[in-house]
C-alpha cells in the first residue's frame, strides 16, 4: 500500500481535493461541502492519481537517474500494477465527472489527456510542458467551483496557483537535468540554461506578488485575506532571493507550503 500511495503521490492528491473543496466553498458562499463538490473532490483525486501513475510509467528511465527511490524503478511495484491503477483511477475519475455534469466531464477529460501526454510528448519540449502542468495543477479550485455552478469563483486561486506551480515546475526541471540530459529531453533548463531557468522561476514569483494582492486591493477579499497574503508574500520574497542566488534547495517544498497557505487565506476570508 505504501508503494501505491507513493506512485499516485497521495499528499498531492489531498492538496488537490482541498483545492476542489475550497473552490466549492468560494462558489457557494457556504462553509460546507455539497454532494456534487464531494464527488468532484474524489474525481479530482482519481484523475490526479491516474496522471501521476502515468508519469511514473513514462519516466522510468529518467527516474533511474533522478529518483531511484520511486516505486517502479526500485522494483517495489510492477509496471502491470501501475497500468491497472492508472486505468482504474482515470476511468473512475471520468465517470464521476460525467455523473456531476457535462461541463465537469469535459474539463476532466481535457485535464486527463494533458496529464497522460505530459511525459512522452509535452515535457520534452520545454516551456509548453511547464505551462501545461501549471494550468492543470491549478484547476482544482475551478473544478470545485464548477461543481457548485459558479466556475468564476475559482479564477482567483487558479491564477495565483498557476504562477506558483509554474515556478515549482521549473525548479523540478532544474533538479531533473541529469536524467533529462541522458534521455535527450529539451526541458527549459536544458534548452535555455540553468541561469535563465532560475530567472524565469523567480520572475513567476515576482508576478505572483501583485496577483495575490490584487483581490485585496480590488475589494474582492477583505482584511483577513490581506493579512494572510502579506505573510505569504514575505515567504515569496525569500524564495525569489534564493532563486536569484541560484539556490533551488528546499524551493519545491516551500512552494507547496505557499500553495496551501494561499488556499487557506482565501478560505479564512470567507469564514
Amino acid at each position: 500500500m505504501s508503494s501505491v500511495l507513493a506512485l499516485v503521490r497521495a499528499r498531492n492528491l489531498l492538496l488537490a481535493a482541498a483545492g476542489v473543496a475550497i473552490g466549492g466553498i468560494l462558489a457557494s458562499g457556504v462553509i460546507g461541502i455539497g454532494t456534487a463538490v464531494g464527488w468532484a473532490m474524489l474525481s479530482a483525486m482519481l484523475l490526479g492519481a491516474a496522471g501521476n501513475a502515468a508519469n511514473d510509467l513514462f519516466d522510468r528511465e529518467a527516474d533511474r537517474i533522478n529518483r531511484p527511490e520511486r516505486p517502479l524503478v526500485s522494483g517495489r511495484l510492477s509496471v502491470t500494477a501501475a497500468f491497472v491503477i492508472a486505468g482504474a483511477c482515470g476511468g473512475g475519475g471520468l465517470w464521476l465527472a460525467y455523473w456531476i455534469g457535462a461541463p465537469q466531464f469535459y474539463v476532466a477529460l481535457a485535464a486527463l489527456l494533458v496529464m497522460l501526454l505530459y511525459s512522452p510528448l509535452i515535457k520534452p519540449i520545454g516551456l509548453p510542458g511547464n505551462l501545461a502542468v501549471a494550468v492543470i495543477a491549478s484547476l482544482p479550485p475551478v473544478y470545485g467551483a464548477l461543481a457548485a455552478h459558479n466556475a468564476r469563483a475559482g479564477y482567483v486561486p487558479f491564477v495565483m496557483g498557476a504562477l506558483l506551480h509554474f515556478a515549482r515546475e521549473i525548479v523540478k526541471d532544474l533538479e531533473d537535468v541529469p536524467g533529462d540530459l541522458a534521455l535527450g529531453r529539451r526541458t527549459l533548463p536544458v534548452r535555455l540554461g540553468r541561469d535563465t531557468a532560475f530567472l524565469l522561476a523567480a520572475g513567476a514569483l515576482v508576478l505572483f506578488v501583485p496577483a495575490s494582492l490584487a483581490p485585496w486591493f480590488g475589494g474582492w477579499y477583505g482584511l483577513r485575506y490581506g493579512i494572510a497574503v502579506l505573510v505569504l508574500d514575505a515567504l515569496i520574497a525569500v524564495l525569489i532571493a534564493r532563486l536569484l542566488a541560484r539556490q533551488e534547495g528546499g524551493a519545491r517544498a516551500a512552494l507547496k507550503v505557499a500553495m496551501i497557505w494561499g488556499l487557506l487565506a482565501l478560505l479564512w476570508d470567507r469564514l
